[in-house]
């Protein structure tokens, strides 16, 4: 009973004069989501900015991916990781860069490789959960989780791509910018429809695949060589090397940067350390290097923090490291934990709705 009373007493502490409204700390205060309002995805998603949890974040990011395409001074990288061209975000990706959303593409090759399967005129299909996987190895159905990918499809794309290789002198050293290049212009000039590679030539958006040997398109230019080699003539040199100094050249020059974020991995990582990498030029070499750091980010990605993984890593983490502007600073960044098949298209669907109403 004494101890009751106790905590009675404690409570009793918190006197009514004291306790604030929200209004006064200047809170944002949150909204009920009317669906009666609601005409366009904008309309949705910029209510969702005034719920909780997931919704609050989705429509944030939309607010900052605006701001970064508003902002005329900012250069902004879009980082693509996971099976999105084959999960057919391909064309949500080729609106971003057509609408300015991307000054530079940093993914990975089976995404690129899959993409151009789709942009070349071939078809991916959904998986029927009563074929089991043998079955589908014998049908040539590679299985990405719930689509598949014909082993047809793979080896028609090569043939495509041998076409394209055979078109660059074999003193051409290659890199995967370069290469992406060669193959978005095949599609600008062969086929008709969008695509992500073909609006990122039409846009002179360059298109960089950091691990390119972990891809389709990797193992056919390893195919490639071994087929010139056999025949006693030049392979290829690949260097990847060539990659990292366009792209911090590129990003050298930028008054401000932002960077979008899809998923995680080596392409998130390889676009951020950019800013570490220049610091470092400076501080061992003297010279040539400079001091950039991303300002406003928006990520994507159901990686949860607690597993110690690039992919989950906060953009609070990344301030340690010297890649982004911290939020004392002006940086500004939005979290989203979700699958991007759902965040993505209205995120972006809702900022080209703002860009039509006011571009």
């Amino acid at each position: 009973m004494g101890k009751r009373k106790k905590r009675i007493r404690a409570s009793s502490q918190r006197k009514a004069a004291r306790l604030k409204d929200g209004f006064s700390d200047r809170l944002i205060p949150v909204r009920p989501l009317d669906l009666s309002g609601v005409k366009t995805v904008n309309d949705l998603v910029t209510q969702m900015a005034l719920t909780s949890f997931g919704g609050r974040s989705v429509g944030e990011a939309a607010d900052i991916l605006h701001e970064m395409v508003r902002d005329k001074d900012c250069f902004t990288v879009l980082t693509v990781s996971g099976a999105m061209t084959v999960a057919k975000m391909g064309l949500v990706i080729a609106d971003m860069i057509d609408n300015g959303m991307a000054g530079a593409v940093v993914t990975t090759g089976a995404l690129i490789a899959h993409g151009f399967v789709e942009s070349a005129g071939m078809t991916h299909f959904k998986y029927d959960r009563h074929m089991d996987d043998a079955r589908l190895y014998d049908a040539g159905y590679n299985r990405i989780y719930d689509t598949l990918e014909l082993e047809r499809n793979l080896d028609d794309a090569e043939v495509i791509f041998k076409k394209v290789l055979d078109g660059i002198d074999r003193s051409t050293i290659l890199s995967s910018s370069f290469l992406n290049d060669r193959l978005g212009r095949y599609l600008y000039e062969n086929t008709e429809g969008r695509g992500m590679l073909k609006s990122a030539y039409s846009r002179k958006v360059p298109v960089f695949i950091p691990a390119y040997t972990d891809s389709e398109l990797g193992l056919d230019l390893g195919i490639y060589n071994r087929a010139a080699r056999l025949k006693k003539e030049r392979p290829f040199a690949f260097d990847p090397l060539a990659d990292l100094e366009r792209f911090t050249e590129l990003i050298k020059k930028q008054k401000r940067m932002g960077i979008f974020t899809v998923g995680g991995g080596v392409p998130r990582n390889w676009a951020q350390q950019v800013g570490p990498y220049l610091d470092i030029i400076d501080k061992r070499l003297k010279s040539g290097g400079g001091f950039k750091r991303y300002q406003y980010g928006v990520r994507i990605c159901p990686e949860p923090v607690h597993w110690g993984g690039l992919s989950g890593c906060t953009y609070s983490e990344g301030i340690s490291w010297g890649k982004f502007t911290p939020q004392s600073e002006g940086g500004r960044w939005a979290e989203v934990y979700s699958d991007a098949t759902i965040a993505l298209p209205l995120i972006v669907k809702a900022v080209l709705e703002r860009l039509k109403a006011r571009p």
